[in-house]
C-alpha cells in the first residue's frame, strides 16, 4: 500500500503535525463521499496513521462522524479554520433559490479586501437584494479569495465590473458615518435603489457622496463609530428584507 507518508516519515512529525495530517486525510474522505467516489484506500491510510500514533479511534463511513473526527484532529493540531475552510455542509434545498434577485444595485466603492467582497457576495446571494457592481479597485469574482470566501455563491449572482455609478438606479443610498446621516431604522427603502458600500479605510468616495440622494448609518453605541463593511452590509440587507416582507404581507 502506497500512502502519502511512510511510517518512518510520519513518525518524524510532531504530535500537532500528525493530527493535522489525519485531518487532511479525513477531509479527502469527506469530499470523496460527497462525490460518490471510492474511499477504501483513504480509510486504510487514515487507520494506519492512527495505529502509528497508537490511537484506538475508529470512524464509521458517515459524514457526521467524519466531520466530528476531523475537528477532533484539528483541535489537537491547534489549527483554527476560517469558515470557508470548513467541510461543506449538506442541507436539503440549499441549491433552490426561494426568490429572484430584486431590481436593486449594490455598488462596491473601491472595497479592497477580497475577504469583505466574498462575504458581501454571500450575503447578497442569500438575501437576493440585487445585482452587485464592482468599482475599478474592488477585487472581482475571478479573484481566488473572493471565490473561496463567497463559498461558491459568486457564480449565482448578477455581477458587473466598472459600471459608472451614474448608470445605476436612483435613488443612490450611501452608507457612511457622516454627521447628517439618517438612521437605517428610520429609513423606508424605495422599490428600487442603489446601495453604496465604501472603502474599509476612508469610507465612501467623494464622487459617490456627490451622487448620493440619501446617506444612511447604522446606529452604534460602543466606542467605535463603525463596523466591518461586510457586517454592515448584512445588517442593511436584513433590514431591507424585513421591510420588503412587511410590505408584501400588507398587500396580500
Amino acid at each position: 500500500m502506497i500512502f502519502s507518508f511512510t511510517k518512518k516519515k510520519f513518525n518524524k512529525l510532531s504530535r500537532e503535525q500528525k493530527h493535522k495530517k489525519c485531518a487532511f486525510v479525513l477531509q479527502k474522505i469527506y469530499h470523496s463521499l460527497l462525490e460518490r467516489k471510492t474511499t477504501d484506500l483513504l480509510y486504510e491510510e487514515y487507520q494506519s496513521y492512527l495505529q502509528w500514533m497508537e490511537e484506538k479511534t475508529f470512524i464509521q463511513k458517515d459524514l457526521k462522524n467524519i466531520s466530528d473526527q476531523y475537528h477532533f484532529h484539528l483541535a489537537l493540531a491547534k489549527v483554527n479554520l476560517k469558515e470557508h475552510n470548513l467541510l461543506p455542509r449538506l442541507r436539503t434545498g440549499d441549491s433552490v433559490a426561494k426568490r429572484k434577485f430584486a431590481n436593486n444595485a449594490i455598488y462596491l466603492d473601491n472595497i479592497r479586501s477580497a475577504y469583505n467582497v466574498g462575504s458581501i457576495l454571500r450575503s447578497a446571494e442569500s438575501f437576493r437584494i440585487g445585482s452587485v457592481h464592482f468599482a475599478k479597485k474592488t477585487p472581482y469574482i475571478d479573484h481566488p479569495k473572493v471565490q473561496k470566501i463567497s463559498m461558491d455563491t459568486a457564480k449565482h449572482i448578477p455581477t458587473y465590473r466598472d459600471t459608472p455609478l451614474t448608470d445605476l438606479p436612483r435613488p443612490i443610498i450611501v452608507i457612511d458615518t457622516a454627521k447628517d446621516a439618517l438612521s437605517l431604522y428610520d429609513f423606508v427603502f424605495p422599490d428600487t435603489f442603489t446601495l453604496v458600500m465604501g472603502n474599509e479605510e476612508y469610507g465612501t468616495s467623494d464622487q459617490s457622496l456627490k451622487e448620493a440622494n440619501y446617506i444612511l448609518e447604522i446606529p452604534l453605541y460602543g466606542k467605535k463609530n463603525s463596523i466591518n463593511v461586510a457586517s454592515a452590509f448584512s445588517i442593511i440587507a436584513s433590514e431591507w428584507q424585513r421591510q420588503m416582507l412587511k410590505k408584501e404581507k400588507t398587500h396580500v
